[in-house]
Parts: structure tokens; sequence; C-alpha cells
């Protein structure tokens, strides 16, 4: 499976970028037998004005509560890289997101997915949208999620 790495919304305004690490993070978690789990994690990179470069993605933790259909990301190992990586990087790479696998071709987010993305773009403390990944077997569903009201959707970009 090889997803898109380049993505815009609709109007063209904002773009993102998945590096190649996040891109095949994404591909080894893909549910693709009907036994495997859901999977997770943060979204990590750099923001350009309204463009963002995606550079890294963490995977689950042994903490992390894995099911076919739900997946709940705790904050344990996420979090430590999360700040590794911003103190490292002098904060140019930082907290941009959530990702995590539904057990479809063609994900589309779920009411709880819904909820559970507000949630956490309204407690974001630079105020900005939320970006939100779902990885299915075929394609990926991306929404840059405010904490109120409807998101943008990206599409890929070839």
């Amino acid at each position: 499976m090889q997803f898109v790495s380049s993505w815009a919304t609709e109007d063209e305004k904002a773009l993102l970028h998945f590096s190649k690490p996040t891109l095949e993070t994404f591909c080894q978690h893909i549910q693709t037998s009907d036994a495997d789990c859901e999977a997770g994690g943060l979204l990590l990179g750099s923001v350009h004005g309204v463009h963002m470069l995606i550079d890294q993605a963490t995977v689950p933790t042994v903490w992390d509560k894995r099911f076919r259909y739900l997946f709940e990301r705790m904050p344990f190992g996420h979090e430590a890289i999360a700040l590794s990586r911003w103190t490292s990087s002098q904060g140019t790479i930082r907290y941009l997101g959530e990702w995590h696998t539904h057990p479809e071709d063609h994900p589309h987010p779920s009411r709880l997915d819904r909820s559970e993305w507000s949630r956490l773009s309204a407690v974001r403390r630079d105020k900005r949208p939320m970006l939100a990944v779902i990885v299915g077997r075929k394609t990926l569903h991306v929404e840059l999620v405010p904490s109120e009201g409807r998101g943008s959707v990206f599409i890929p970009v070839e």
C-alpha cells in the first residue's frame, strides 16, 4: 500500500506533506485482517503559515487501549516523545494532531471521532485547529478540525 504524501484543502489555500517515515508508520498499522486492532498516535511536525509538514507519527504504546473498532491513546510515551522533539528542535517540531486506523477501505470519522477531535482541538495551547488523520485500508481521511464547527477536509495532490 502506498499513500499520497501531499495534500491540499479543496480551495488549495492550505497544504500539508507527510514525510516518508510518517507514511511508513501508517502502512505498518493498516487493519488488513479481521483480527487487527485499531492503532494510532500523535502527529508531530512543523508549521509554515497555514501549511504543515508532518515529520513523525508516534506508534501505539503498551499503555494504549486497542480494540477492533476503538483506539484510546494514553498519554504515557506519546507525550514524552512530543516533548523531546519539541525541546530538541527548539520548538519547531510540535504536536499537530492525532491519527488512528479504521478497518475500512475508505475511512469516515465516527461521531466519537468528531467529538474527541473537537475536545482535543479546544484544549490546544496554540489555539490552532487539530490535524486528524484516519488510516483506512486503501485511503486516508485527512481533516483540520477547529474547536467549534466543521473542519477543512484535505484531498490528495498527485
